[in-house]
């Protein structure tokens, strides 16, 4: 199933995705897709409805997050090596967790806002794992039966403030706006191999980020196993896997956003966002 959540920031509705890409309204089903709605007893009772049976949303509705409440945003870095190299950073030996603030989530096309003084900000196109069922100390073995799904993320970055500012990198991952997700929440079932997926990342038409999970140092199921060890995943918690070569910051000389620039970006069967790069509004 695709999930997806649209209307305006806030006052979002519940709907899916058709087999011939058409959305669909879920509000009379359920009233949102957030954690309750994300364990393998109510997905599979949303399996069992018949997309056909549902109202077609008229119009382009704006499409938000599609996943309502997330209690946490994990991030991953250096999780490509030769992401790695481009930063001039060692292949991590273990995964290098960091958080994203749940008040940069927004919806895929909605507009990036460059931060108050910024001049370094960045784009990164990730793999996010969304989660459905509790997952304490896991086992690789057993971490995917905990994903409900997957989505894009754009994991918006400021450099300067990241690295150059003392501190963790959590400064400059969770400034407002800073993480676009969606546009919907593809469930486990549709997406049976994980480190096979394409992603990719244009900035003004220009392809910047070509990749592939394949070359994850580290894979989903061990990213959630991992990062079970230091923090309790509860359901719709986020966790975005790290992203391929290609960001401005690697680029010689180094190229970074500025206000009208135009993002997008999208992972192969997980839906494509658009963004736009606008000034700081206070």
């Amino acid at each position: 199933m695709k999930l997806v959540r649209y209307g305006a920031p806030g006052r979002e509705k519940p709907g899916l995705i058709d087999a011939e890409g058409r959305l669909r309204a879920l509000g009379a089903l359920l009233p949102d897709i957030g954690p309750a709605q994300l364990g393998e007893a109510a997905l599979a009772r949303l399996r069992r409805v018949r997309a056909e049976s549902l109202p077609i949303v008229r119009g382009a509705p704006r499409i938000g997050c599609p996943v309502a409440g997330i209690g946490k945003f994990v991030a991953i870095g250096l999780n490509y090596a030769d992401h790695a190299a481009e930063a001039g950073m060692p292949v991590p030996r273990e995964p290098i967790v960091f958080m994203k603030a749940t008040s940069c989530i927004q919806g895929p096309d909605d507009a990036v806002m460059l931060p108050k003084g910024s001049k370094k900000t960045d784009w990164e196109v990730e793999l996010g794992v969304v989660i459905g069922t509790r997952a304490r100390h896991v086992a690789r073995k057993d971490a995917l039966a905990h994903v409900a799904g997957y989505c894009v993320v754009n994991d918006v970055s400021e450099r300067e403030y990241q690295i150059e500012r003392g501190g963790t990198w959590d400064k400059g991952k969770g400034c407002d706006t800073f993480g676009p997700i969606g546009p919907w929440l593809v469930t486990r079932e549709e997406v049976p191999q994980p480190q096979r997926l394409e992603l990719w990342l244009d900035v003004n038409g220009r392809r910047m980020q070509t990749g592939s999970t394949r070359t994850m140092v580290f894979g989903v199921a061990q990213i959630v196993s991992y990062v079970s060890r230091f923090m309790t995943l509860e359901p719709g918690d986020v966790i975005a896997t790290g992203t391929p070569p290609g960001v401005g910051m690697g680029m010689k000389p180094p190229v970074f956003l500025k206000q009208g620039d135009a993002l997008e970006l999208g992972i192969e069967g997980l839906g494509r966002q658009r963004q736009a790069v606008v000034a700081f509004k206070p």
